[in-house]
């Protein structure tokens, strides 16, 4: 079956207008379904087509980092776990890291890398890491889909990979949504992280409303040419957070900006009396729309990746990028209006983001960067390699009442000697960013009794018993031998 996606057309929102203003809509004919939901209540402000069947793209991510987590909350895992890249791992396709196989990484390092740069290798690692292999993984998938109220929904693979048997719903992806909120709030900051630094390699985050759309909480994307350009995001304002899907677009510019304007329409919107997004009705349909023809077959263009910052973004549009365009009332954010670029089929600047380090190994510097073969996007300056090592961590409570983490999007973070996950520095006993993550901490300073290897690596001689000060020379040249690097600083676990 293949339902046909036609030109975009302008219309206000009804909701935007009964309160004294407009909002211009971007409102696709067919193909397309969305939903937008109260997280609190899970009460449904706005639904189209929510019950289609649908080809889940990378969005079946978000199952896969489900388990995970289900494995961590159980602690038959931990986030500095080192789990093993197999031979099927690296032969994934792109969009990838490209870990090499017997490397390490870290579950920490690899939930980011999965969230933030939709890798297929690390979702296949992630996949054999909790269950031994990717079969078993799959077969929970489905069980944990089925528990969970996915009724419309069967997983082939971790990463969502093109086959046919594949399938979910809006309604369905907007159950397993809430149920990550709800059932993990303490790692909800893993969504929501703007951009990742891997060696000199810089990936930011391919959701574009992440650093665009005021108070967005982040979540994931997805595409094939089947199904077109999809999204699965949350965001806050006030008290009040709203989860939305868009499936079906026809690229990830236009994407970003319908979700924005759906947000828009759903804060617009007070009350929520409608169906719980669990009461929707099931699939009609016996297979999923095939948007291929569409999306790919005839309109192979440069931009046709799961990737907002492929596309062409504006330097001139929205406020200058400060995302603070408050409407006079003070109650809501025009979101998109941050969104939407100076000119059709743009986004307007993004937040600046200090990335977060990331690493392959059980600790940083324990394996080469590894080989890259997806898009590569270095930093602009040696400036900008440095800002990686650079976060800011804070645990806030949420209105659960639990504690949350939170990650900095902006460039305010606190420097850290190694950035290994929401911990990079020492926090306090007790602190939310320790309870997940034990943090890396430098290795103890050598014993008072080898006084002659301490001086030398603190630039001291020893002299007679007593370290001399000696003015600092250059670093020798390492011995020529290919282009070997200095060893990295030893670094050992920290304690809980």
């Amino acid at each position: 079956m293949t339902n046909v996606i036609s030109r975009w057309a302008v219309a206000p929102f009804v909701a935007a207008a009964a309160v004294g203003f407009s909002i211009a809509s971007i409102v696709p004919a067919s193909a397309n379904p969305t939903l937008v939901v109260d997280v609190a209540s899970g009460r449904v402000l706005k639904s189209t087509q929510a019950s289609d069947l649908w080809y889940p793209a990378s969005l079946t991510k978000l199952m896969t980092t489900y388990l995970v987590f289900q494995e961590i909350k159980a602690g038959r895992l931990a986030l500095d776990t080192p789990l093993k890249v197999s031979a099927r791992a690296a032969a994934e396709k792109p969009s990838k890291i490209g870990v090499k196989p017997g490397t390490e990484v870290t579950v920490d390092n690899a939930l980011k890398m999965m969230l933030v740069k939709s890798a297929n290798d690390i979702a296949v690692v992630l996949a054999e890491g909790v269950s031994g292999s990717v079969e078993a993984f799959v077969a929970r998938m489905n069980a944990t889909a089925q528990s969970i109220g996915m009724y419309d929904s069967y997983f082939a693979n971790p990463n969502g990979m093109p086959d046919d048997r594949a399938r979910t719903s809006a309604r369905d992806l907007a159950v397993l949504a809430r149920s990550l909120i709800v059932d993990f709030s303490p790692y909800r900051g893993y969504f929501e992280i703007g951009s990742i630094q891997l060696g000199k390699r810089t990936f930011q985050n391919t959701n574009g409303l992440v650093g665009r759309y005021p108070g967005s909480t982040g979540m994931k994307t997805g595409f094939i040419c089947a199904s077109g350009f999809n999204v699965v995001a949350t965001a806050q304002q006030g008290n009040r957070e709203l989860l939305t899907v868009v499936l079906g677009a026809p690229s990830a510019v236009q994407r970003t900006i319908q979700a924005a304007e759906l947000f828009d329409a759903g804060f617009a919107q007070w009350g929520g009396g409608g169906p719980t997004v669990d009461s929707l009705p099931r699939a009609s349909q016996a297979a999923p729309a095939n948007l291929y023809d569409e999306v790919c077959g005839k309109n192979r263009g440069a931009y046709l990746v799961d990737d907002d910052n492929a596309a062409p973004v504006s330097a001139s549009a929205g406020d200058g990028g400060s995302l603070a365009n408050f409407f006079s009332s003070g109650q809501r954010v025009n979101g998109a209006a941050a969104v939407r670029g100076s000119s059709p089929n743009r986004l307007g600047p993004r937040e600046k983001f200090v990335p977060l380090a990331v690493f392959i190994g059980r600790t940083p510097g324990a394996e080469p960067d590894p080989t890259a073969v997806a898009e590569t996007v270095k930093p602009k300056s040696a400036k900008a390699s440095r800002q990686a090592a650079k976060t800011d961590v804070t645990g806030k409570t949420n209105a659960a009442g639990r504690k949350q983490i939170e990650i900095s999007r902006s460039g305010k973070g606190a420097p850290a000697a190694q950035a290994t996950a929401f911990a990079p520095v020492e926090q306090p006993s007790g602190s939310a960013s320790g309870v997940l993550q034990k943090a890396i901490k430098p290795a103890k300073k050598p014993a008072s009794a080898d006084k002659a290897t301490a001086a030398k690596a603190t630039g001291a001689k020893a002299t007679g018993g007593k370290a001399t000060e000696v003015k600092a020379a250059p670093a020798p040249r390492p011995a020529a031998k290919g282009n070997a690097k200095p060893k990295p600083l030893s670094l050992t676990p920290g304690k809980d």
